[in-house]
């Protein structure tokens, strides 16, 4: 790129402060791994190449039509400089302030937060959270950026930092499209100006970048589509050095799928899955990570039609020649093609995970830790793929040890004869289930009860209805059909007569809060326990209306089973007849218990009080 001719004056302008804390990182704290600055400059520069190479295929006006697509380094060991200059899509006044002068990204906040935290200040996932440009002030003491927008009627501009609060910019004629990145490298990073060194750099990180990488003239990448190779002929390296490309990553994948497909369609494509799933740590939501191209050209930059939203933490790209070139964002929303190639490329993606969770059950354990929460979602709004999606669901259960994984296709194959129903509870812990009143009556039959952690968990079981003709039941709704446990029991229990004017007084004790009050059949341990009418309302459910401050009581009362063979029933009903007021406090006190057993919000203060009074009463 040549130098400019006709130059505006600079004007000083000050970094966002989120930018000024990064910079403050990078030059003062950072000092192992510096040459990634140069993996992160060039994958800048293929991602501008990319950019242009398909607004060249959607917009015929594109200035400087002729220039070659490509990447080229000088490194000049006598100045003590590297140039970077790419042809690429180039940037516009108001888009260099943006992507150099600001972080917008909260993700990219929160990870600037957690470096500036961190006493390891590791830099290597600079890349994921799109602040890469600056980790070259790790060796330059100064930048000079000259760039050019691919509009044909853009003026170029000029950008010179130091990395110190503030950077200068000018408008600047007579420049070709791309970008021109000067750096000025540091005393102790003079080494980045050996022209061996930079390709010792670039075969390291950037060895399958698309575009020819040129070092004082020669090329050094070697530029292979390996997702047209077959699977046989491609090593574990070149895998995992195109992974690293394409997911912008410093790690090797989990899991890997590359497939080739000819009917319905024509098919080359190879996804991989991450190490991490940066989502869950609070980034926000990740882009979709799968690059759409038709005869190695590409036409979707994360692509959001190709694969369900669901799936976009799958890095990779997706090949079809049946895909037109011409093919906008727009029509591709639309397309039946697209739609066919979707459902093809998500079905057997599907499928290799359900293969991988069968050969290797310790591997998917270690998978779902990390993206469960994609694929419930996908089992919550994706009907299509639902029944794929379903074998792929892992719970913990009672009939396993903690930390193990089931499917349902396990717990129907050690269903006991006579069972119906697949039962499941939900809590925030397998302790907190245990040491609850709900699956007492399930331990004592010896029926399994699956344990569910999340909210998401019963919505989806709601969503299923059931799975091999068994439906899903929650073991807090009322009226179980449950084995007699009277064997079981021990205590004799109240007679009919008592029970009947026991529940009587109890339910005018609590009043509207509970629909019915009556003998439990299903309690062992437990004094009482809080049940949902209705079926469709589990308590997970209705925990998290009460944090939404949603009332759901329009929506199916709840009853109150008591133990009538528990002492603390017992002694209840001996005490409303001998001084029911402190009775009527006992009573509200079990209630609560039993809210608290269902992960229900109760009144501290109130219950403070109550419980004063019965210690009271017992001292």
């Amino acid at each position: 790129m040549p130098e400019a001719g006709t130059a505006q004056q600079f004007e000083k302008k000050e970094f966002q402060t989120e930018v000024k804390r990064l910079l403050d990182i990078v030059i003062n704290s950072l000092y192992t791994d510096r040459e990634i600055f140069l993996r992160e400059l060039i994958s800048n520069s293929a991602d501008a190449l990319e950019k242009l190479r398909y607004q060249s295929v959607v917009n015929k006006e594109i200035a400087g039509k002729d220039l070659p697509l490509e990447i080229s380094i000088q490194p000049d060991d006598k100045e003590h400089t590297i140039t970077i200059t790419d042809t690429g899509i180039g940037m516009t006044r108001d888009e260099l302030v943006e992507n150099l002068g600001t972080i917008a990204h909260s993700g990219s906040k929160t990870f600037i937060q957690q470096l500036n935290e961190s006493e390891q200040k590791d830099l290597s996932l600079i890349g994921q959270f799109g602040v890469g440009f600056y980790s070259a002030f790790m060796v330059a003491k100064k930048i000079r950026l000259l760039t050019r927008s691919y509009l044909p009627n853009e003026t170029g501009c000029e950008w010179v930092s130091e990395g110190l609060g503030s950077y200068d910019m000018r408008g600047v004629g007579d420049l070709p499209r791309g970008t021109k990145i000067i750096l000025e490298l540091k005393e102790d990073a003079y080494e980045f100006a050996g022209e061996a060194r930079i390709k010792e750099i670039i075969r390291e990180y950037s060895s399958f970048v698309p575009f020819p990488i040129k070092v004082n003239g020669e090329q050094v990448n070697t530029v292979q589509a390996i997702w047209t190779r077959n699977k046989n002929e491609v090593t574990e390296e070149e895998y995992n050095e195109f992974y690293k490309f394409v997911a912008t990553a410093h790690d090797e994948p989990l899991y890997r799928l590359h497939f080739t497909a000819d009917a319905p369609l024509a098919i080359n494509a190879l996804l991989f899955v991450p190490q991490n799933n940066f989502e869950r740590f609070g980034f926000g939501r990740m882009e979709p990570g799968t690059n759409l191209y038709s005869r190695k050209i590409l036409i979707q930059p994360h692509s959001e039609s190709i694969l369900p939203e669901w799936l976009r933490f799958v890095k990779g790209i997706v090949d079809s020649e049946d895909i037109p070139l011409n093919i906008s964002r727009e029509t591709a929303q639309d397309s039946a093609l697209i739609a066919r190639l979707r459902r093809v490329i998500t079905g057997r993606f599907l499928k290799f995970l359900d293969k991988e969770a069968q050969d290797d059950p310790e591997k998917y354990a270690e998978f779902w830790s990390r993206f469960s929460m994609f694929i419930k979602e996908g089992a919550t709004t994706d009907f299509t793929h639902r029944q794929d999606l379903t074998k792929l669901l892992r719970f913990e259960s009672s009939a396993a040890e903690p930390g193990q994984l089931i499917s349902l296709a396990d717990y129907v194959d050690r269903m006991k004869e006579g069972q119906k129903d697949i039962y499941f509870t939900n809590g925030p812990t397998r302790e907190s289930i245990e040491a609850g009143p709900y699956i007492e009556a399930f331990r004592a039959a010896g029926f399994e009860v699956i344990y569910n952690y999340e909210p998401i968990d019963d919505f989806i079981f709601s969503n299923l209805g059931e799975y091999e003709e068994k439906k899903f039941v929650s073991a807090d709704r009322a009226g179980l059909e449950l084995p007699d446990l009277e064997e079981k029991a021990g205590e004799e229990p109240l007679d009919s007569e008592k029970t009947g004017a026991l529940t009587t007084w109890f339910k005018e004790a609590l009043g509207d809060r509970v629909s019915e009050v009556k003998a439990s059949k299903r309690l062992v341990e437990s004094p009482a326990i809080i049940l949902n009418l209705n079926p469709m309302i589990t308590s997970s459910m209705e925990r998290v209306m009460q944090v939404a401050n949603q009332d759901i009581s329009h929506m199916g009362g709840k009853a109150l089973e008591i133990n009538t063979r528990h002492k603390l029933i017992k002694k209840l009903d001996t005490l409303r007849e001998k001084d029911p007021e402190f009775a009527r406090t006992v009573a509200e006190q079990i209630f609560d218990h039993a809210l608290i057993a269902a992960g229900l919000v109760v009144n501290p203060l109130d219950m403070v009080e109550r419980v004063n009074q019965i210690l009271e009463k017992a001292l």
